[in-house]
């Protein structure tokens, strides 16, 4: 397909400029993980609870990847309402609304605050700001508003990692590291973007019209691989469901070695994850025997590297998806629907 054909279907299809938001991501980053705090070290916390769902709720997961991987104190991923039961001051609360006005999130943080807690709330706006600028014991790191909260995905990872990077929860890299991963990060957007980049990108994203799709992925990335077929599910209106090796090693397998031929399998590796893991990743691509079958090897020279690479190469993916499916990648009629019954229901 040519770059003007491309172009034409993201002219029709991508009415709330969708690729414009692509383009933006590292900028939006670096913008974020730029931008001063005004927090100081305090990592005397048994740990942090990240409390956000859908698009503002992704940080949370890379940030538990990147300490588990990395070191740093625990970090706990809540989507639910309120807080669970072993929650106690200690814990520090990083709230995450784009728009402010998730229900979910907005239980847990009152609960929080009414139980001593303290909250750093990343929003936008909305209630979630009302919260954090009326209490002493809340802190709001603020991000630009007028997106979807998947899109502003760069606002929201880069204040989350310029908070813990300031707090001392997660060890900060240094300039030179940070440049260096900015100006790959940069390369790898542009070679993935459909106006100029590699057409192999474009070629997966035509293979996976018509199919449902699995994405398996180590440990190290599942949080990418989750945040994929999130993108996949919202962006283009197809089913995709993640999995994580070496668990689905031990029951999903099966399934894929018997019925998995319809299936298209995108596997998401990168170097330094365990070699035990990487073998039965390769297992995997050598004897699932379905008709498509990619393998992205997430560039990078950390964990949050590696992340960053496979959120943003994907996100283009499901973008391609959307309007060679000729969708908007910015409609979610269903979920807007369901909050406006929610808004009705006491």
């Amino acid at each position: 397909m040519s770059e003007s054909v491309m172009a034409d279907l993201l002219s029709q299809h991508d009415l709330g400029d969708m690729a414009g938001y692509a383009r933006s991501f590292v900028d939006d980053f670096e913008a974020a993980i730029r931008h001063e705090t005004g927090l100081s070290p305090d990592s005397d916390w048994s740990g942090v609870i990240c409390l956000g769902m859908g698009g503002s709720g992704a940080g949370g997961r890379f940030l538990k990847s990147i300490t588990d991987s990395e070191g740093g104190i625990p970090f706990v991923v809540w989507s639910d309402y309120g807080l669970p039961s072993w929650w106690g001051p200690e814990w520090l609360v990083l709230a995450t609304s784009y728009s402010g006005n998730t229900e979910e999130t907005l239980d847990g943080v009152r609960e929080a605050l009414e139980s001593g807690g303290s909250v750093i709330a990343v929003s936008s706006g909305g209630q979630l700001s009302d919260l954090a600028t009326g209490s002493d014991d809340a802190t709001l790191m603020e991000v630009p508003a007028g997106q979807m909260p998947r899109s502003a995905f760069g606002h929201i990872l880069g204040s989350q990692m310029a908070v813990c990077w300031d707090m001392g929860l997660l060890p900060r890299p240094n300039e030179d590291e940070l440049s260096a991963m900015l100006k790959r990060l940069r390369q790898a957007s542009s070679e993935a973007d459909p106006i100029g980049g590699d057409a192999m990108w474009e070629k997966m994203a035509k293979s996976l019209v018509g199919r449902e799709i699995g994405i398996i992925s180590p440990s190290e990335l599942s949080p990418a691989g989750y945040r994929f077929a999130c993108q996949i599910n919202e962006n283009a209106n197809g089913f995709a469901t993640p999995s994580d090796v070496p668990e689905m090693n031990h029951n999903e397998i099966v399934a894929w070695c018997s019925e998995g031929q319809s299936r298209a399998m995108i596997v998401l590796t990168c170097e330094g994850i365990h070699p035990r893991s990487q073998a039965r990743l390769q297992w995997v691509m050598d004897n699932v025997e379905n008709q498509v079958s990619w393998r992205i090897e997430c560039e990078g020279e950390s964990v949050l590297e590696h992340l960053l690479y496979a959120a943003h190469v994907t996100d283009w993916v499901s973008i391609m998806l959307a309007v060679l499916k000729e969708q908007d990648p910015s409609d979610m009629a269903p979920i807007d629907s369901l909050k406006a019954f929610l808004s009705s229901v006491q």
